[in-house]
């Protein structure tokens, strides 16, 4: 039984609920011309890359796949034998989880982020009759490799589905979530998976819209770094332009590094960075409106306004000369 579920409200109390993450990642992607896609690359990040930042909170993540590097410490899991299907990779990793929620990912999801395991978990949480809460796509249809699940439903249902076939090798994942009580939350974004090289173009070509670009690349430049820190770039993105337009060009770049650099001294979080923001942006508008005052002939505010011509220094026409 499938049902929608209302958006959470603010503050819900799934945040403190700790919750393990499955990803499955040793499909054998036919479609790409058996291509290695969690390696592929969207937006300078590998595949199961974006996926594991999205899932950083879990307090266990299993990645069913062979060993390979991989953006954050995760622990490795198989089926056995390799290749039997997503309910057997999804036993597998269960295997390794202990906590009652467990977010059940593919390694092929270049927009999920954050968000959409909070509003998982938060689904979830908020309907306690379910056995999980997976996205739908943009036509309405289950992604169930997408979705927050209660842990125990779904060791009941695969330890049923073992006793009634003997293997879970081979079976498809209907099989499991046809069992199971859920509920859905849209998102025709997040739920966007690439099974094909034109998901990946289509993939590829969205992150460098105008609208996403920049967003995207700082996540990349955070996963690059190793920085796990959230900051209001509106912020840094206005200070960069007060300093170009009141200092120059080349001051923009320099301003926002010496921002971040103060406050990593002052071993702050977002707040530091608002802070010294805050700052540098005060002293850029001071800075232009000394610029614009001495631009602007006869102002009353220039020590000089009045006088034909401005002295020089050590001039004879100044008051106390002789």
């Amino acid at each position: 039984m499938t049902s929608h579920a209302p958006p959470p409200a603010p503050g819900a109390p799934y945040g403190d609920i700790p919750y393990d993450a499955v990803v499955l990642a040793g499909g054998a992607a036919r479609r790409l011309g058996g291509a290695d896609k969690p390696a592929v690359r969207v937006g300078g990040r590998a595949l199961l890359d974006r996926v594991l930042t999205a899932c950083a909170g879990a307090s266990t993540t299993v990645v069913v796949a062979a060993p390979r590097p991989a953006a954050r410490p995760v622990t490795w899991a198989r089926e056995d034998p390799p290749g039997g299907g997503p309910l057997a990779a999804l036993d597998a990793g269960l295997r390794h989880t202990t906590a009652e929620h467990v977010v059940v990912l593919s390694a092929d999801l270049p927009f999920l982020d954050d968000g959409t395991v909070r509003r998982l978990r938060a689904a979830l949480d908020g309907a306690g009759h379910a056995d999980g809460a997976l996205l739908a796509d943009a036509d309405g249809r289950d992604q169930p490799l997408v979705a927050a699940y209660r842990a125990a439903a779904l060791r009941r249902e695969l330890a049923a589905l073992t006793a009634a076939h003997g293997a879970l090798t081979g079976l498809p994942l209907r099989r499991l979530t046809g069992t199971l009580d859920l509920v859905r939350v849209p998102d025709p974004v997040a739920s966007f998976d690439c099974d094909t090289w034109d998901d990946i173009a289509t993939a590829r070509a969205r992150i460098r819209e105008h609208g996403h670009v920049l967003d995207e690349w700082i996540s990349a430049v955070k996963d690059e770094l190793g920085i796990d820190l959230d900051v209001d770039t509106g912020v840094l993105l206005d200070l960069a332009r007060d300093a170009a337009h009141g200092v120059a060009r080349p001051a923009a770049p320099l301003t926002t590094f010496l921002v971040g650099y103060a406050a990593a001294r002052a071993e702050g979080g977002p707040q530091a960075v608002a802070e010294a923001a805050r700052k540098a942006a005060a002293l850029a508008r001071r800075w232009a409106d000394e610029t614009d005052e001495e631009a602007a002939p006869g102002s009353a505010t220039r020590p000089d306004a009045g006088s034909a011509t401005r002295p020089a220094p050590g001039s004879a026409t100044r008051p106390d000369a002789g």
